[in-house]
């Protein structure tokens, strides 16, 4: 096997091994719903840039990522499906520290 690569644990792809020239099948972390989950409509200003929302709500543009796996029925496409006026749930900080273990 060829040198692994180490995601920080904030990456969707942290829990997914890696080979020399591929990722293999993607690990994805679950996000547990809650019921401290707040329903939230997209702004305008966040389409296509779950990013920036990230970013804004959890100090950490990295965790773009938790929307779509927190609302798989609302997105599917991470970013295409990121448009303003979906509802989507988003979970609390400590909700996403406590999934991945940080």
């Amino acid at each position: 096997m060829a040198n692994a690569v180490t995601y920080k644990k904030t990456s969707p792809y942290a829990d997914t091994r890696t080979y020399s020239f591929f990722l293999d099948v993607a690990n994805i972390p679950q996000i547990p719903f809650d019921t401290t989950d707040v329903q939230y409509q997209i702004d305008a200003i966040y389409r296509n840039r779950p990013d920036l929302l990230a970013y804004d709500l959890y100090d950490d543009a990295s965790l773009w990522w938790v929307f779509a796996v927190r609302n798989p029925n609302t997105i599917q496409d991470p970013v295409f499906d990121f448009l303003p006026g979906a509802i989507i749930f988003i979970p609390k900080k400590e909700t996403i520290t406590a999934a991945l273990g940080l």
